[in-house]
């Protein structure tokens, strides 16, 4: 018999942009849309600035685009968390119930880690699609796996 972990495992390796529906692709894409817009308007917040002035202590040879800073970049893990931080700095970022926020998490990390392989090596548009989408599967199963996250709503 196969372990809950195992099996989750298991479908999420074993997605492929075969798998995405027109209606997923088209859904993602205003996810994405959104979120890209959400982020670029929460890089003028203060605890963006903090996070960016933090986070330029770190240099790296691979790197990564920050949002809305064409002056500079930082090594993917960076870029993602400060990326990120802009995305939720507002709290205007998309939204399931119980509470999290899909896309703030994922997209964020997924453009920092596309950005940082070789340049023979890019990934076309359906592969961001597709890292995107396992992403928003992986968050969506641990938050119904998730007792304390079943709560949220009786706690608050």
């Amino acid at each position: 018999s196969q372990t809950i972990t195992g099996n989750f495992a298991n479908v999420i390796h074993g997605l492929n942009a075969n798998h995405l529906t027109d209606q997923v692709i088209q859904r993602s894409k205003r996810m994405i849309l959104d979120t890209l817009g959400v982020g670029l308007l929460g890089t003028s917040t203060e605890v963006c600035h903090k996070v960016t002035q933090y986070s330029k202590i770190y240099s790296s040879e691979i790197s990564s685009t920050i949002w809305g800073h064409l002056d500079f970049r930082l090594p993917p893990l960076y870029a993602a968390f400060v990326n990120g931080v802009a995305v939720h700095s507002m709290d205007f970022d998309d939204t399931w119930h119980p509470a999290t926020h899909p896309s703030g998490a994922v997209l964020p990390a997924v453009i920092a880690l596309s950005e940082a392989f070789p340049q023979k090596k890019k990934i076309s548009g359906l592969d961001l699609l597709l890292a995107f989408n396992v992403g928003i599967e992986v968050q969506g199963r641990l938050l119904r796996f998730s007792g304390e996250a079943r709560n949220i709503p009786k706690r608050y």
